[in-house]
């Protein structure tokens, strides 16, 4: 019979794509974990793992034993979920995903008030990561804005809100409430990476405008965003929520196009009759319409 630590330490290299950090998420120590994955090696006479540079990636066999282990360990999960429901979600584990904090952190605070038993874990990237995991069974939801149309995940939305442009509050625009995206022509904008959703509407609705900026800084985080305009490199866009009470920054509503995102709740259509999963859209109702 194969030996199940050895196949979850396997999963979590090959999910994680690091030995550091699947060892951190399992809490082990790296040399435990690489004695794991190398036993299962040499049980079976197999390698699993490549070496690249510095870092790895699964052989052909380790990629398609990664496709059984995901199988195996989300249905590890589901179990686990429905013996936990039989006591009214007393235990349970639940892995979220989301582009920004914003929205996810208030859900998990109502659904930890209801159901304090059950495990919460959530990590945060860009659209493309955060999607990307869900699919990879890396997460159970995602909560992120404009999902597109994907018939292997379920989605719901609750809450629609608008992106908006900020100034550092010694610009010219300071003392305005408004502006046109043709005013941003001149501007240097300060852009979150290619696979942002933010980046991704807006950079739509400026096409759409036929407004081509003069010069683009792209940056890694809202926080690097914010930082930048403050010192007056240019002109920031980030969902309104997202701005916070900066006084350093100004606000600037932008007229003239459509410039809503709805954000959603999203599993994989599989998961959505997991109790706990369910137990999670049970709450977005709730919130209020979208």
């Amino acid at each position: 019979m194969i030996n199940h630590a050895q196949l979850r330490a396997f999963h979590a290299v090959a999910a994680q794509g690091s030995f550091t950090r699947a060892a951190a998420a399992l809490n082990v120590t790296q040399p435990t974990l690489s004695g794991q994955v190398k036993a299962l090696e040499e049980r079976y006479g197999v390698k699993l793992f490549e070496r690249r540079g510095r870092g790895i990636e699964p052989t052909e066999l380790g990629r398609s034993l990664h496709e059984v282990t995901r199988r195996i360990f989300d249905l590890e999960s589901e179990a686990e979920n429905l013996l936990a429901a039989a006591h009214g979600l007393k235990r349970g584990r639940l892995k979220l995903g989301a582009d920004a904090p914003y929205h996810v952190i208030p859900l998990l605070a109502v659904f930890n008030r209801r159901h304090p038993g059950i495990t919460l874990s959530v990590s945060f990237g860009n659209s493309k990561t955060v999607l990307a995991a869900l699919r990879e069974h890396e997460s159970d939801i995602a909560v992120l804005p404009n999902i597109a149309a994907d018939e292997r995940i379920h989605t719901r939305a609750f809450h629609r809100e608008r992106i908006i442009a900020f100034v550092e509050r010694s610009h010219a625009w300071a003392g305005r409430r408004t502006l046109r995206l043709t005013d941003l022509a001149e501007e240097r904008l300060i852009l979150r990476e290619t696979g942002s959703t933010t980046r991704s509407l807006f950079e739509r609705a400026l096409r759409g405008a036929k407004v081509k900026p003069s010069q683009v800084l792209e940056v890694g985080s809202r926080e690097a965003v914010r930082e930048a305009v403050a010192a007056r490199l240019g002109t920031g866009v980030v969902f309104e929520s997202e701005f916070g009470n900066d006084p350093r920054l100004h606000p600037l509503v932008i007229r003239g196009r459509d410039l809503e995102a709805v954000e959603y709740a999203a599993c994989l259509k599989e998961r959505r009759d997991d109790p706990v999963v369910r137990a999670f859209f049970e709450l977005l109702p709730e919130l209020g319409p979208a």
